[in-house]
């Protein structure tokens, strides 16, 4: 295996051998085109993002600039995505997202890693283990998401989560580092926030 491959296939790999320096030059270019796009522009912005990111579906798709992402190919996403401003994602490994997604401001979706061990680490080998949302996930802002997490369907993690584990489906989950707090029921229906209750009838 290359150091492409390894990395594909989430071994430890060094990230300038390979053509994989000249792959993450050639994404920084769209990514930096990308964010400076005008706002009034959204035809253009959709079309270059879907170049940029490895799998879309249709549907709306959107993430608000600065967005970063090291290779873009590795990311694929379902159909209704929005990603708030100063979305990161650290692509060594796949990142794949379900449909109907929405996250907040300052959330990293990182399957990037270093060893622990000094020499180890300073013998310039790195990893990426894949990540998986599933879907109608919400993610706050300023929220980590670490290598290797799987987040089930229908989840909401809290602002400000470290999530190191993974999330089992219908949780409501938050805190550093990120923990189960509760099952999402049909009684969180008719509340917008907290026990503040729906005034109007068309949410359902």
């Amino acid at each position: 295996m290359n150091h492409k491959e390894r990395m594909l296939a989430n071994l430890p790999y060094k990230s300038w051998l390979d053509g994989l320096s000249e792959e993450r030059m050639a994404n920084k270019t769209k990514v930096f085109k990308y964010n400076n796009l005008p706002p009034d522009q959204p035809e253009e912005r959709e079309k270059l993002l879907r170049e940029i990111l490895g799998g879309t579906k249709e549907g709306y798709l959107c993430i608000e600039s600065p967005f970063f992402c090291d290779y873009g190919y590795n990311i694929s996403v379902g159909s209704n995505f929005f990603a708030n401003y100063n979305f990161v994602v650290l692509d060594v490994g796949r990142v794949t997202v379900g449909d109907n997604f929405m996250c907040g401001p300052n959330v990293m979706l990182c399957t990037a890693g270093h060893p622990l061990h000094p020499e180890t680490r300073n013998s310039g080998y790195e990893y990426g283990i894949d990540i998986t949302i599933g879907n109608n996930v919400w993610i706050g802002g300023n929220v980590c998401v670490m290598p290797g997490v799987t987040i089930g369907n229908n989840v909401v993690i809290g602002a400000g989560s470290v999530v190191t584990r993974d999330i089992p489906d219908n949780m409501l989950a938050f805190g550093n580092p990120c923990h189960v707090v509760r099952e999402i029921t049909e009684a969180d229906r008719d509340y917008y926030y907290k026990d503040r209750k729906f005034d109007v009838e068309d949410y359902k």
